[in-house]
């Protein structure tokens, strides 16, 4: 919906609300919401309760046979993205104390074993869809078969791998396992684009996969694995939509030619803000309120200040996301800008249907969390008791006052979940095994496989190469083995894309705040 369709007296309301905004704006070096720092702390006990409240999704829809648990509740099916979530709200479960040591080994064993096992997509990498009582691979109806597989809930998954055996390292050799029976071949190119797989005349199809903001976030999970990620991980092609005087970058992508919309949504921000605290894959440290990835910082901030604005001016409370819904088409995304227009609510088909526009409340507690301002406070009044016992928390409250969503998911108190976390300890991802850059360097099952020049899997799988520091050269020295020196991979010299070349900040604020 553009600002065109305001009503005049919105517009009234509009401008006064407006010059608040600008007076805000214009204190600022950039953005309110650059300066609005992270919340950190020990939960007090209304977040506590929140956080045992989600938990309880992940108590009603476990299943025992297999450690998977439902992507949606009583429906047993998952996607790699909705397990990673499922991850999350583990590890969360157990570093807030929802759960014991115990509790956490007894289910976290019995997933990875069924990860470890699940047959994948035509051998390469795991199905879009399995079926969370059998673990079989099934379409999006839970019949059985094989559909593709999706770049970017691989890229989420790898991510959360990662976060748990940086966390636990008694886990590493079991998480390593599973990433070394996938085979990259198709799913990342020389040039570090992502592609995901569908079936076409039972024949595997790869498509280009993702646009600016989820295709970043994924790439972060395929870049802690070693891989080059530089074209899916670079802003290019984006342009600026105008909303609420915050320029808002989008992929400039013609949907019309790609058959992809360019969805701009909390959720692939939010989830790169807590998992890896808006730095890059590289960065070891941890400092709060420092970001050594400041466009996707900077990007964020837009994000979060269209809402905040659309509520400053119109008095409609927002917090936009991808969601699901208790009733036809049942899944929505629920953007600040897609296809053209500003906060546009359209199926995956592209169909419009502003009737199921909602407060998500994943969206609305991250936001709460990462950017600790007044207006966030009020979104954590308004969704802290949106849950029904023994369920979890509802999926969103609709935007037109009909009512929430009764619908629970795993995303969405996953999701609750880490936010609490990350007020507890911080950016998710925190580094634990050795560096490769320290001469006392160890490597772990999957870097032995990557520096061995005889594993013939680097190259049929397309493995990335690891680096030879003067480390990795030692330990090889000291246990025999022999190291690769170069890639294998021809392509992997990309001539069209420079992983380091900076990323200049586009302008923040539209012409109407310089007035």
């Amino acid at each position: 919906m553009k600002l065109i369709c305001l009503t005049l007296f919105r517009r009234w309301a509009g401008i006064v609300a407006l010059g608040l905004v600008m007076t805000s704006a214009q204190a600022a070096p950039g953005l309110p919401a650059s300066d609005y720092p992270v919340r950190s702390g020990t939960l007090t006990a209304q977040e506590m309760k929140i956080a045992k409240n989600a938990w309880q999704y992940f108590v009603a829809n476990y299943q025992p046979t297999t450690g998977l648990v439902n992507a949606v509740n009583k429906y047993p099916s998952t996607t790699m993205w909705d397990s990673a979530s499922y991850l999350a709200a583990l590890t969360a479960a157990r570093e807030l104390g929802i759960i014991d040591k115990a509790e956490f080994d007894r289910r976290l064993i019995k997933f990875l074993a069924t990860l470890n096992t699940i047959q994948l997509f035509r051998n390469e990498l795991p199905n879009k869809v399995y079926n969370t009582i059998n673990a079989q691979k099934v379409d999006y109806l839970n019949k059985p078969g094989e559909i593709g597989f999706s770049a970017l809930d691989i890229g989420r998954m790898l991510l959360w791998m990662k976060i748990i055996k940086e966390r636990y390292p008694e886990y590493a050799n079991s998480i390593d396992n599973v990433v070394l029976r996938w085979d990259f071949s198709h799913v990342v190119d020389g040039c570090g684009t992502l592609y995901g797989a569908y079936l076409e005349n039972g024949q595997p199809k790869y498509v280009q996969e993702g646009r600016l903001g989820y295709e970043e976030y994924a790439s972060a999970g395929y870049q802690l694995w070693g891989f080059n990620t530089c074209q899916a991980s670079r802003p290019q092609p984006y342009d600026l939509a105008e909303i609420y005087c915050v320029l808002v970058p989008y992929d400039s992508r013609d949907s019309r030619r790609t058959f992809q919309h360019n969805y701009v949504v909390t959720e692939s921000y939010l989830l790169y803000g807590l998992e890896m605290g808006f730095d890059t894959a590289d960065d070891r440290s941890n400092t709060k309120n420092h970001y050594s990835h400041p466009w996707m910082k900077n990007f964020a901030d837009r994000v979060y200040q269209a809402q905040e604005n659309r509520y400053t001016i119109t008095g409609m409370l927002t917090a936009r996301s991808e969601h699901q819904l208790d009733k036809a088409p049942y899944f929505v995304y629920d953007t600040v800008f897609s296809d053209g227009f500003n906060w546009n609510t359209i199926t995956d088909k592209g169909q419009y249907v502003p009737e199921t526009a909602a407060v998500s409340l994943k969206a609305a507690l991250g936001m709460w969390v990462l950017w600790n301002s007044p207006y966030t406070d009020r979104l954590l009044s308004v969704i802290e008791n949106a849950n029904e016992e023994g369920k979890g928390y509802y999926e969103g409250l609709y935007e037109n006052g009909s009512g929430p969503i009764k619908e629970f998911t795993a995303n969405n108190n996953g999701i609750m979940l880490e936010a609490l976390m990350f007020k507890k300890s911080g950016k998710l991802l925190r580094f634990n095994t050795d560096n490769p850059k320290d001469k006392n360097f160890a490597p772990s099952l999957w870097e032995k496989k990557l520096v061995d020049l005889f594993e013939e899997n680097n190259t049929r799988r397309n493995r990335p190469f690891l680096n030879p520091t003067s480390a990795v050269k030692s330990w090889c020295e000291r246990t025999g083995t022999a190291l690769r020196t170069k890639s294998s991979c021809q392509a992997c010299q990309c001539a069209s894309c420079k992983a380091d070349e900076p990323v200049k900040l586009p302008p923040v604020a539209a012409s109407c705040l310089k007035q």
